[in-house]
């Protein structure tokens, strides 16, 4: 076991592995590898004799490790940018069990707090995440882990942050409605009740924000939680749910759990869990649905995205534009469920040429490294498969026609030379002439969500065939139209599909007083994330008639169906 003394040794090895620390650690550690960091890590158990220290659960208020049994599996956690190994994550279903057996025990004595001390705490949970050092150690480990930069892991922060600010008020969002004297003494009214233990399955792409998208309504709204985070990147979660605790919340409200698929079937199939969120991929998200559903939960996911970008070359301011479509498709390294992966551009076929050009230079200015790293502007991909997927989809899409305008494949940064790292990528469908609008694409760099950083850019002569193309798509998480004529955004606004319109916005993603509005098959269930939407998914609405006749004798109904105020 590392003491706390030795562990302080090592906090920048991982990041500053030619550091003089590593000596010194080499010198005081008996362990074969540096596994601690910048700050404690108190979810994190050094004790095994594994090289590698396993990532404890949180249940009933505490961080428990993992009993190891025959069904217990063990996966690997890397940083992106080394590719270094950090920590294990350990599948155990007793500890899920133990996890929603706590839930289901606070349930009862959480669901009968008044809506204004539940408020309360995640008002005082807020006010302690806007404390910069705080949000600061939470960025670390998403960087660490999930490879952002660190300011754009604040970022993934604060807007995880708005929504718990926007849970403090659930109490008007669970407000009923009522009517009077429907019947001579018979009144009724409605009014919003939690549902029980409810789970929550968050992605890589954002180790903060999606968690705080779950659990802070679920529990301000009187249900229980049980989380598991992704098991690339559980250390936020881990974080987050500690600092919530530490004020005050009591023991089992909300329960963090690690594992993989063992860890989410057995969400999916507890009879005691009544509710799953999640985000990520098409294909477990329409498996999350189908198996939650066939069980009897409440179920939302988002899941898969292609998100359009139109500019109106003819009026579009250019250098705003292309600095936002830079933002917008190359930011996270492409790892958003909102990025722009496709851009349109509408009118003449050789200004299209000159936009492209100079979307490219906007693009090459961008720098590749470590998160960690100050002026870098594009992090690691999660995983060298998600690397290598990337990059064979870029050259399908060459060999299929396109023109690759960038090509971000085989960048080398120094220092990080195993790190999953692409470079800013174009790929031009149009170089030669104008997309058919009437027939479908088959380009792989346009029907595949890549999730990396890679841009595929269309020109069309019109915006009808514009809004024709995006309309086709299958997704409809998000899209952005760039102009300065009111005739065309509003016609655009209009007619388009997706959920989310930005209007010289690149990324609209509503803030936490309205709701994430995704749809077509970026979607499954019927129930938004967040706003109203969000604590309609986490309540049921319970409806009572109540007769009080003023006198005895009173008709309080027969056999046959009841008819009110009728003469």
């Amino acid at each position: 076991m590392i003491s706390p003394t030795k562990r302080k040794l090592l906090a920048k090895a991982l990041i500053f592995p030619d550091s003089r620390f590593l000596s010194t650690i080499r010198a005081t550690s008996s362990v074969k590898q540096a596994s601690t960091y910048k700050y404690d890590a108190p979810w994190l158990d050094f004790s095994s004799e594994e090289e590698l220290p396993v990532v404890k659960n949180f249940i009933n208020g505490q961080f428990t490790t993992p009993s190891p049994s025959t069904s217990s599996k063990t996966i690997p956690l890397y940083d992106p940018s080394t590719n270094k190994l950090l920590s294990n994550v350990v599948t155990c279903l007793s500890s899920l069990e133990s996890a929603v057996s706590s839930a289901n025990d606070a349930y009862s004595s959480w669901s009968n707090t008044p809506v204004q001390i539940r408020q309360r705490f995640l008002l005082e949970y807020a006010n302690f995440l806007h404390g910069k050092e705080v949000r600061k150690e939470i960025a670390y480990w998403i960087t660490l882990e999930q490879g952002k930069t660190t300011a754009d892991a604040m970022g993934d922060v604060w807007r995880g942050l708005e929504v718990v600010e926007a849970s403090c008020r659930v109490g008007s969002e669970m407000l009923g409605d009522s009517m009077q004297n429907l019947s001579n003494g018979l009144d009724t009214i409605s009014y919003r009740v939690p549902l029980g233990v409810c789970a929550g399955i968050a992605p890589f792409n954002f180790p903060a924000m999606i968690p705080l998208w779950m659990f802070p309504i679920a529990i301000a709204t009187g249900n229980t939680y049980v989380l598991k985070p992704t098991e690339r990147a559980p250390s936020a979660s881990l974080l987050l749910t500690k600092y919530l605790n530490d004020i005050g919340l009591p023991p089992g409200v909300l329960n963090v759990v690690n594992g993989g698929k063992d860890t989410v079937d057995g969400m999916l199939t507890h009879n005691d869990v009544k509710a799953v969120s999640f985000v990520g991929s098409n294909k477990v998200g329409k498996y999350i649905h189908d198996v939650g559903s066939r069980h009897g939960k409440r179920v939302q996911a988002n899941l898969g995205a292609k998100n359009h970008a139109t500019v109106m070359m003819e009026d579009a301011d250019r250098a705003s534009t292309i600095k936002a479509i830079v933002g917008a498709a190359f930011g996270a390294a492409g790892q958003r469920c909102m990025a722009l992966s496709v851009m349109i551009l509408v009118g003449d076929l050789e200004e299209s040429r000159c936009w492209v050009k100079e979307l490219k230079e906007e693009a090459e200015k961008l720098r590749v490294g470590s998160g960690f790293v100050d002026g870098v502007d594009v992090g690691p991909l999660i995983s060298k498969e998600a690397k290598s997927r990337a990059e064979d989809i870029i050259q399908q899409s060459i060999d299929d026609g396109a023109t690759c305008v960038l090509d971000g494949r085989g960048v080398t940064v120094q220092g990080y030379e195993n790190g999953n790292f692409l470079a800013p990528t174009i790929i031009n469908l149009s170089d030669e002439s104008y997309v058919d609008s009437n027939s479908p694409i088959g380009n792989p760099a346009y029907t595949e969500e890549i999730f990396a950083p890679v841009l595929t850019v269309l020109t069309v002569p019109s915006l009808d065939e514009a809004i024709s193309i995006t309309n086709r798509n299958a997704y409809g998480n998000g899209c952005a139209i760039f102009t300065s004529s009111g005739g065309a955004a509003r016609k655009y606004q209009y007619e388009i599909e997706a959920g989310q319109v930005g209007i010289n916005v690149p990324i609209p993603v509503p803030l936490p007083f309205f709701s994430f509005t995704g749809n077509k098959s970026s979607i499954r269930g019927d129930v938004n994330f967040y706003g109203s939407s969000g604590v309609h998914f986490f309540t049921q609405l319970k409806t009572v008639t109540s007769n009080w006749q003023y006198a005895t004798g009173g008709d309080l109904g027969g056999v046959t169906m009841p008819v009110l105020g009728k003469n």
